[in-house]
């Protein structure tokens, strides 16, 4: 019987044990999407105790905690942290194969050098193991990415950000890069027309745009993304539950932009329209200025609706979607390729029966430019665990090419979430392994330690084209 969570974890050959040590394990953190507070490192926050860095914004854990009969007082409300641990550590035994479980419990080892399985006895003990260290300065928020050996992140950011921090953190000389992603949701969001034109009005001041017309708002959205193309941002990112198959002329979408100017109700169809519209119009820009726009399609946000109103969004109330993808991204990918417009993309699925779907579907537009210029991205949000990581490299090894895959991302709020990249290199050593000794794949260590290498960290370095 192996011991649990031993250095060779997750590997069950010989050959994965040989591609993970002497190959992943050395290689730098790339991480290319994560929704890490900027200003935490500007200001190289030093966290009071375990239970609020590791509770304060992790949806994963509350869903569990929820589910484990734990009061919303204990998950996000007024409780003190020290009474919130307790719950999380009471919820932990609970989590036996899921994920949770391994993240935890890497955290614990890999920062905190703690081995000891939590739960309720051990709870007390761990917490002040780790709230007396994090009180050190050897573990504020930038030693905590240094002692991961973080070389660049890319956050998550609206157009009407000023972006300060980015620019703080960059004067300071902090050797690891954190730069902004572009995030215009909310431009073309018209679901709620009195929020819309709130945020058009903010849009309008940050751009210095009057924004009344349909090229205004175009001309708007262009200006921030110039301004951060000049603070070093090199990607967009659209959260959609699907990419529309619409599309208007001038004179409707006008229409359109003038109703939800005035505050009238929007139609679905005309919803579509508009951010189908709004996609091609951004994707142009991101090719112009030589950005990767990246796609997080399919999901069921804020789905209980008295929690989403008490707590808002991003607490843990979505669900994987079940939206037909495909007609949409292809009108928009083969309108961008048709006139050479088409940036590297990154397609993210969260509904796991849509893996094949997006595999197929990069090949469709891979031009020669670029190895690799579109991307299945990898196991994403309810996905990011072992088997979604080993389905989605499973579908771009038999479909695509696994070898050209820029690997790993992060898409958390915490600077505990690391260990997520050893997971993830883990599970790849774990598979190509297996291959070797079924006698699949050759026992050529240069070839795969190159490949290995390549996958968890040079191929994102050669794609976003970003000066480390």
């Amino acid at each position: 019987m192996k011991k649990f969570m031993d250095e060779d974890f997750l590997l069950q050959t010989k050959t994965a044990i040989k591609l993970y040590h002497e190959h992943a394990a050395k290689m730098p953190i790339y991480d290319y999407h994560c929704h890490l507070p900027p200003r935490e490192v500007a200001e190289d926050k030093q966290y009071d105790n375990l239970g609020e860095i590791w509770l304060g914004g992790d949806h994963y854990k509350w869903r569990a905690m929820r589910t484990n009969g734990v009061a919303e007082e204990f998950v996000t409300g007024n409780a003190p942290w020290r009474d919130k641990f307790q719950k999380w550590a009471e919820t932990m035994p609970q989590t036996l194969r899921n994920p949770l479980y391994h993240w935890t419990h890497l955290e614990l080892q890999r920062y905190f050098d703690v081995d000891t399985l939590l739960g309720p006895a051990t709870a007390e003990e761990i917490y002040q193991e780790c709230t007396a260290k994090l009180r050190t300065p050897e573990y504020s928020a930038k030693n905590l990415m240094r002692k991961m050996n973080v070389k660049l992140v890319c956050t998550t950011d609206d157009p009407v950000d000023d972006l300060a921090w980015h620019r703080q953190i960059a004067a300071d000389g902090f050797e690891a890069k954190v730069l902004p992603t572009f995030r215009p949701d909310k431009a073309m969001n018209l679901s709620d027309t009195t929020a819309w034109r709130d945020y058009i009005d903010t849009l309008g001041v940050k751009s210095n745009v009057t924004i009344v017309q349909l090229d205004a708002l175009l001309e708007a959205v262009d200006r921030r993304h110039a301004y951060f193309h000049s603070v070093g941002c090199r990607l967009s990112d659209h959260g959609v539950a699907y990419v529309p198959d619409a599309q208007a002329g001038a004179s409707e979408l006008e229409a359109i932009f003038q109703k939800a100017l005035a505050g009238e109700a929007i139609a679905l169809a005309d919803r579509e329209k508009f951010e189908a519209w709004f996609l091609y119009e951004v994707g142009k820009m991101n090719h112009r200025r030589g950005w990767v726009q990246q796609f997080h399609v399919g999901v069921f946000r804020n789905n209980n609706s008295r929690l989403f109103k008490a707590l808002g969004p991003d607490t843990g109330f979505d669900s994987i979607a079940d939206f037909r993808q495909g007609p949409g991204l292809i009108r928009l990918l083969d309108r961008l390729d048709s006139t050479k417009q088409l940036a590297k993309s990154i397609l993210y699925n969260i509904h796991p029966g849509d893996n094949e779907l997006f595999a197929t579907m990069i090949g469709n537009y891979q031009d020669g430019s670029f190895p690799g210029k579109m991307q299945l991205g990898s196991g994403w949000w309810f996905l990011d665990q072992k088997d979604g990581m080993e389905k989605q490299m499973n579908a771009l090894s038999l479909l695509g090419l696994l070898s050209r895959f820029v690997g790993m991302l992060t898409d958390s709020r915490s600077f505990l979430s690391y260990p997520r990249h050893e997971y993830f290199r883990r599970i790849l050593c774990n598979l190509l392994g297996r291959d070797v000794e079924n006698g699949e794949l050759p026992a050529d260590m240069e070839l795969l330690g190159q490949m290995v290498e390549n996958i968890c960290y040079n191929n994102a370095v050669e794609y976003f084209g970003v000066d480390l």
